[in-house]
């Protein structure tokens, strides 16, 4: 047997391992599922099915109906563009999911880079403050004169403690790259040695 066949038998071997490897893992997904589901575990694994035992509409034992918070939204910009939120406050339970849109448009003759900064009053409120989506996590890219919107989605946490009825949400958009005017000096305003 000559080194030629001996390739092709060597290759038509490795074929077959690779559709065989293949196939096992593409079965993988539903033997899983079957498994779980039959064993009763990992249960959000089912997805939109029924759980065994339960209803198919479950609801979030999470959110404190007690208590309603007013989240108010605000929007600065540095720099030559439209930057505002949709809607300027909403009211919602602490552990309720909601979400909000802020729009954008770039009115400048060129293309430009820009992000958020995100602050919180009152300054306690952040660490109850999460977000779920946000527009801030990222940077973007917008052409001369394009229009977004972007969403917000957070979650109050119920721990929050429960003096705190209303938080403002701030976002501070501006452009990356070096094109925003740096803030004024201490010199330029005259406040340079208590002056």
């Amino acid at each position: 047997m000559g080194l030629r066949a001996e390739n092709r038998k060597m290759v038509g071997k490795l074929v077959v391992v690779a559709a065989g490897m293949f196939a096992f893992g593409y079965a993988l997904v539903p033997l899983y599922e079957h498994i779980c589901e039959a064993l009763g575990i990992n249960i959000l694994a089912l997805g939109e099915k029924q759980v065994p035992g339960g209803s198919t509409a479950r609801a979030n034992t999470q959110v404190d109906r007690s208590r309603t918070i007013t989240v108010e939204f605000d929007a600065n910009a540095r720099g030559p563009w439209m930057f505002k939120p949709a809607q300027a406050s909403i009211r919602v339970h602490p552990g309720e999911l909601a979400t909000v849109m802020y729009e954008f448009q770039n009115v400048q003759d060129r293309k430009m880079a820009a992000q958020a900064i995100p602050s919180y009053a009152p300054r306690q409120a952040s660490a109850h403050f999460n977000k779920l989506e946000c527009f801030c996590f990222n940077q973007y890219v917008l052409e001369p004169g394009e229009k977004k919107q972007w969403p917000v989605a957070f979650v109050i946490d119920p721990r929050l403690p429960k003096d705190v009825t209303t938080i403002t949400l701030s976002y501070t958009f501006f452009e990356v790259g070096g094109k925003v005017p740096a803030a004024p000096s201490a010199r330029a305003t005259g406040q340079e040695n208590g002056g």
